[in-house]
């Protein structure tokens, strides 16, 4: 039996996309056959002068054998996963520091463009440059993460989908009186869009927000001076029974991010037959989102946003076309395709 170790870096206390990525794909390669563990390792990001401390954590590590048999495959993830030295390591990039990268001097990165950031922003991405060089094979979780690579590092990547974590579970229901917004309550996420995008709806359209984050009290704080808090319900974290149900019951799903590298929103909303309402600078999601077709890829502008949730709350019809449309879109994903090409040459 073949041996895999699959790298993670863990932030304590954090479990989002990234974590259900890594978990999910440690279970489907034992389902399919290999000898498969995780291995996690701390990671903190600030103050900045930590990062390459962590970087460095993993080029230390020898994954060569353990226990005395050989590990013939290592598949990295995130950074600085990718940083681990093996004779057979794939990459699988699910991102880099983002930070470091394209959102360098925006709300949404401690790194601006001042002499100290950018000589730390240029070794990250020199060093990144290096480690992903050194893989046998390099894909990414969506095609907007192998851009980044390509662009920023000339190191040419796929895009390798993979079906989320409840895909198995997801189903359709009534389109109900509400659109939904999942994930962690952040800015770069823009909950806020869609709050306020909901005060350009007539009622009774709700907005259900599920998730957590650091932005919570900013965002009930918004609904609240615009108007809408008696519409918009902050739910925090749910489990996975609320969850599928709350997928079930929306008239629509919202989630507009900046610049997202992939999201699992998109490919849970479609297999629960969902339309999904994103913005033309979401990234990710517009992988998946055809305007008018299986959903709306809206200008980031509240206005806009609103104006298509209304026409959804108008049409039932129309929301149950589009999520059909997004159903056929998500079910072509598999994970025995993915397994199958970060394997290569092992099987």
């Amino acid at each position: 039996m073949k041996t895999v170790l699959v790298c993670e870096a863990q932030v304590p206390f954090v479990h989002g996309g990234a974590e259900y990525h890594v978990r999910e794909l440690v279970a489907q390669l034992r389902e399919h056959g290999f000898l498969t563990e995780l291995v996690s390792v701390p990671f903190k990001w600030y103050p900045k002068e930590e990062i390459l401390a962590h970087a460095a954590a993993w080029r230390l590590l020898d994954l060569s054998e353990s226990n005395g048999r050989p590990i013939d495959l290592v598949i990295a993830t995130k950074f600085p996963t990718y940083f681990v030295r093996h004779s057979h390591k794939v990459a699988w990039l699910i991102h880099q520091h983002r930070a470091a990268y394209e959102l360098t001097g925006t709300p949404f990165s401690d790194f601006a463009h001042i002499e100290v950031d950018v000589a730390l922003r240029e070794k990250i991405i020199a060093l990144d440059t290096q480690m992903l060089g050194e893989c046998r094979r390099l894909f990414a979780n969506a095609r907007n993460t192998a851009d980044r690579a390509n662009r920023y590092n000339g190191v040419p990547a796929e895009a390798l989908y993979h079906p989320p974590r409840l895909a198995s579970q997801l189903g359709p229901g009534p389109y109900g009186d509400y659109v939904l917004s999942v994930g962690r309550l952040e800015s770069v996420k823009r909950v806020d869009l869609a709050i306020r995008a909901l005060a350009h709806v007539p009622g009774p359209l709700r907005l259900k927000v599920a998730g957590t984050g650091t932005q919570a009290v900013a965002f009930e704080a918004l609904a609240d001076s615009l108007g809408v808090a008696d519409r918009v319900d902050f739910l925090g974290a749910v489990d996975d029974a609320d969850l599928l149900s709350l997928y079930s019951g929306a008239l629509a799903v919202v989630f507009p991010p900046y610049d997202e590298d992939f999201g699992y929103v998109t490919l849970e909303a479609f297999l629960s037959r969902k339309a999904v309402i994103t913005t033309t600078d979401a990234g990710g999601p517009n992988e998946f989102v055809v305007d008018g077709v299986n959903g709306y890829s809206c200008a980031p502008d509240p206005a806009a946003m609103g104006a298509v949730m209304a026409q959804l709350d108008g049409d039932r019809r129309l929301a149950a076309a589009l999520g059909d449309a997004g159903f056929e879109r998500a079910r072509e994903i598999t994970w025995t395709g993915v397994i199958e090409r970060l394997v290569g040459d092992l099987v």
